[in-house]
């Protein structure tokens, strides 16, 4: 039977081939995720090895809240160290060298006057030029050694054109200044810190920029050559005061490691889930493949069955061939995996994430991963029409020369409403927890049940959609809606993959819709400013506010920060406002207690389902936690409807500024006087100086805000666009099948007088057809998906329900098209068939 099985591949390479091309793009999709996320593990496990390989021991404040921000050694989560400490940790025997650091935001300005990089990659540090323990390298130039100089890393000086002299502008959490750069450094052997740009300073000037006179954020401590390690580690904790822990360079390292690790996972992760998608819709396409194909050979399986073969033997051989397509798909898949890798990490800068540059890494796990997730999809995909195959009777199979066993009506009725309606509980559930695996898990079986109820609708559906072709295309179009129709269970399984792919895609407009309608309607609701004044998510300089509030034609500014504090055992966010004139620039509605007196008071004002939640009333004395000052006890002294900009817990500026560390701002909202006519000019020269920093009207940051999203929602469509594709390769291998299958009845049709046009319009509106009965079922399923999906989201900023009719009817468009592009290839074969050898054929 193996010989069989391989002359049934060799017979069939073209369908096959088609087929194998799904998994290939599958396959290409789960390796270049596996070889990107190996390669950046590699490349940042690297480079914080070579920055931590010559330190003993780091002295840090203890972690406040032990979550996974202190353990990226977050100024923020930790307490700054007294300088004199340095002093006493070198006095001790055994300790060769130990100074300390600090570190913050510094984001170099471009000569055209744009900032470089992001806040979140910009890295601001002073320099330590022991190179003992700094793993900073000078390549060119020498060390600060004033607060007028900065170092500059090798990536950012060779792209911008910056060398030893030049002056740059420097963004921080001051006003912006201007810097002579006295050198130029690399990050051990590389020309950054993996895309982060670094402006090192001179360690008075670091300490002044980010606030911490007489501090350090650690220590580093070099021991001497043979030294006992845990001895030492031992003395130096005896003469650290309470709050201060040292900890081996390796434990910080491995910290490191292991956050970036997990936040490289979520990236995996995601980009895992699309791929399995991908795989998922190339399930259908199989399955589809291998039905029809065994449909077609009942009269060779048959003969095989007389002469000896066994249903076992049979099925086996099915299988077999199943086998062999995903090997030799996952083989292809895995070596396109490589340049996959490279794509998604280019498609993912140019939506903004940037990554740092490093040579791939090929683990043998991912070709472990690869060859198992398609061979198995391949061989699951099959194992259905494999039975089908050993369950027709030989006899039978002989006699009408081409029968296919039909599924029983009912049983197909019941497992398929099963199916659905399980699914569809399994995700209701999954929202209501939440739970991302049952998510998937209800959405998968729903996929399912409705593929097995679409053939009961197909007849009737295809009918109504084809009518129109009929009427336009005459009879070519009437042929093709009655191909359609003539096979409902092939038509329905045709199209699922494609009803799968438009599901998503009409359920994340449906979600994206609610998100920006939602969006919109929280800003109306929340601000009533003139003009909003944002930059990066970590804030940007405090100068702004006081330089803005003396704007001719300003009337009011309110300053926004935002923080992290405990309350009670859960780590939460925190926003502080400075309450004067409060209602002139945020719309705070107060169902219970007091607004801006509370705030005045020091006392935290909570949102009302933060308040239920929690069961806080009026009164109640909540525990809080911060990093810098401890523990205390604050008084709910008001609660508010929930408020988008100002979050769950809201304090007054004075008492926000005394409890974190130099906080920066991460809003300033304006509002202006009686003669407001110049204020948006003002405001807009006036922030040229701050290239990181943005004004906008509130109508403007709506539009920014949905702007953002539709950013995030385009990177989605693109990653489903593979599953699309693969569902419009199913259609042409359905559609090629279809014309082997009824070359015939094709000759026939020739021979009576169609044209090859008349051909070529028959086969497209029979996709057009299929393409059309899959795209309506996966809007409407796909529809209802985004909204549950918004309904479940509720309580996290969705508070519109919106269904874009009109991205909608695009897509079932959109469809049409696409059905009508993948018929080009199988109607060109179909209309240049030969007729006398095409009415021979059986």
């Amino acid at each position: 039977m193996r010989k069989v099985t391989f002359k049934g591949l060799l017979a069939r390479k073209l369908r096959l081939a088609l087929t194998a091309l799904a998994i290939v793009l599958g396959v290409t999709f789960v390796s270049g995720t596996l070889v990107l996320t190996d390669t950046l593990n590699r490349t940042f496990d690297t480079l914080i090895g070579n920055a931590y390989q010559h330190i003993n021991f780091e002295i840090r404040g203890k972690a406040a809240f032990g979550d996974k921000a202190a353990a990226l050694n977050s100024t923020a989560d930790r307490k700054p160290l007294p300088e004199s400490l340095a002093g006493v940790v070198r006095g001790l025997p055994g300790v060769a060298y130990a100074d300390g650091s600090v570190a913050g935001y510094a984001q170099f300005v471009a000569r055209d006057g744009n900032a470089i990089g992001s806040p979140t990659s910009s890295l601001g540090f002073s320099f330590d030029p022991y190179p003992q323990l700094s793993s900073v390298r000078l390549v060119e130039g020498g060390a600060p050694t004033t607060a007028d100089y900065v170092v500059m890393d090798k990536a950012t000086a060779d792209k911008y054109h910056f060398s030893v002299g030049n002056r740059v502008e420097v963004l921080t959490g001051k006003a912006p200044r201007s810097y002579q750069i006295s050198g130029i450094v690399t990050f051990g052997s590389a020309d950054n810190l993996a895309g982060e740009t670094l402006a090192g300073l001179y360690l008075p000037a670091a300490q002044a920029l980010f606030d911490v006179h007489g501090y350090y954020d650690t220590i580093d401590v070099l021991a001497k050559p043979g030294a006992d390690n845990v001895t030492l580690q031992r003395e130096i904790a005896k003469v650290l005061p309470p709050g201060v822990e040292v900890v081996s360079g390796q434990t910080v390292a491995n910290e490191l490691s292991s956050a970036v690790s997990d936040a490289l996972s979520v990236l995996s992760t995601v980009l895992l889930v699309f791929a399995l998608i991908s795989l998922f819709v190339g399930a259908f396409t199989i399955f589809n493949t291998f039905s029809i194909t065994v449909g077609q050979r009942v009269r060779e399986l048959a003969l095989l069955r007389v002469v000896g073969a066994s249903r076992r033997q049979l099925f086996r051989s099915v299988v077999g061939e199943a086998a062999v397509v995903g090997l030799v798909a996952s083989l292809v898949g895995l070596g396109l995996g490589v340049l996959a890798a490279l794509g998604l990490k280019a498609l993912l800068g140019a939506f903004g994430v940037t990554l740092p540059p490093a040579p791939l890494v090929f683990e043998p796990r991912t070709a472990a991963v690869a060859l198992a997730v398609g061979v198995g999809v391949t061989i699951l995909s099959a194992l259905g029409p494999a039975r089908r195959a050993v369950r027709v009777p030989p006899v039978a199979a002989l006699a009408a020369g081409h029968v296919e066993e039909a599924d029983s009506f009912g049983r197909r009725v019941v497992i398929g409403s099963l199916a659905a309606t399980g699914g569809g509980a399994v995700l209701v559930a999954g929202l209501a927890l939440p739970a991302i695996g049952l998510v998937g898990l209800g959405a998968l079986a729903m996929f399912v049940g409705a593929a097995m109820l679409a053939p009961i609708v197909a007849r009737p559906l295809s009918s109504a959609l084809g009518r129109p072709l009929a009427a336009i295309l005459g009879a070519p179009g009437r042929l093709g809606r009655e191909n359609a129709r003539r096979n409902p269970r092939r038509t329905a399984q045709t199209s699922a993959a494609l009803m799968v792919g438009l599901a998503l895609v009409s359920a994340i407009a449906v979600l994206g819709a609610s998100l920006s309608g939602s969006a919109t309607e929280s800003v109306d609701n929340a601000i009533t400013a003139g003009y909003i004044i944002t930059g990066p998510s970590s804030g940007f300089s405090t100068s702004v506010a006081p330089a803005v509030s003396r704007l001719a034609g300003v009337a009011t500014v309110t300053t926004v920060y935002q923080g992290q504090f405990e309350l009670g055992s859960s780590l939460s966010s925190l926003h502080g406002v400075t309450p004067t004139a409060l209602s002139r620039t945020v719309h705070l509605a107060i169902t219970a207690g007091a607004g801006t007196p509370a705030l005045a008071a020091g006392e935290l004002l909570i949102d009302t389902t933060t308040a239920s939640a929690k069961h806080l009333s009026i009164g109640s004395l909540a525990r809080v936690t911060f990093a810098q000052t401890g523990s205390t006890t604050m008084r709910v002294g008001g609660i508010f409807k929930s408020n988008p900009v100002l979050g769950s817990y809201l304090v007054g500026a004075s008492f926000f500024l005394s409890h974190f560390h130099d906080p920066l701002p991460v809003a300033v909202l304006v509002s202006a006087g009686p003669d407001a006519s110049h204020v948006g000019t003002a405001l807009n020269n006036y922030l040229n100086a701050y290239p990181n920093v943005g004004v906008s009207t509130r109508a403007q940051f709506e539009h920014s805000q949905a702007a953002s999203l539709n950013a995030l929602l385009g990177l989605v469509y693109v990653l489903l666009a593979l599953a699309v594709l693969i569902a419009l390769i199913g259609i042409v291998n359905t559609l090629m099948l279809s014309v082997f299958e009824r070359t015939h009845e094709l000759g026939l049709l020739r021979a009576v007088g169609m044209t090859r046009r008349q051909v070529r319009a028959m086969v497209r509106a029979e996709s057009v057809v299929i393409a059309l009965f899959g795209a309506v079922i996966g809007v409407i399923i796909g529809t209802a998906l985004g909204i549950a999906f918004a309904a479940a989201l509720n309580n996290s900023g969705i508070t519109e329900i919106v269904v874009p009719f009109a991205n909608l009817v695009a897509l079932l468009v959109l469809a049409a098209v696409l059905g009508l592009g993948a018929a080009s290839w199988p109607a060109r074969r179909a209309a240049n068939l030969d007729v006398l050898a095409a009415i021979g054929a059986e």
